[in-house]
């Protein structure tokens, strides 16, 4: 069966995209960087899960390349994420398509 040869081939394709996708999103800084204004002064801190409750961390005074490196984690955060999400997707597709019954 070529087919399922090719469904095969696919479904490992997929697997290591999950996994790359994986291992980027746990390179990326935790967390993102909000700022608030507080009596006509900016704050900064760093927001993040701990233990399912989301925690804000004082940062104090932050430089521009920091904030430019948790603006461009966000966004590839972002990306990671909806690709991770079209691979389990797609992994899920292809095992239920090879459980399939064959035909003669």
């Amino acid at each position: 069966m070529i087919i399922k040869s090719v469904l095969r081939e696919e479904l490992e394709n997929s697997s290591r995209l999950k996994k790359e996708y994986e291992k980027a999103l746990s390179k990326l800084p935790e967390g993102a960087l909000v700022s608030r204004d507080i009596k006509g002064h900016r704050y900064y801190y760093l927001v993040k899960r701990v233990k399912g409750k989301v925690k804000y961390f004082y940062k104090g005074k932050v430089s521009d390349d920091e904030k430019k490196k948790y603006e461009k984690a966000k966004k590839m955060r972002s990306k990671y994420r909806k690709l991770l999400s079209r691979a389990k997707k797609q992994i899920r597709y292809l095992k239920g398509t090879l459980r399939g019954k064959e035909e003669i």
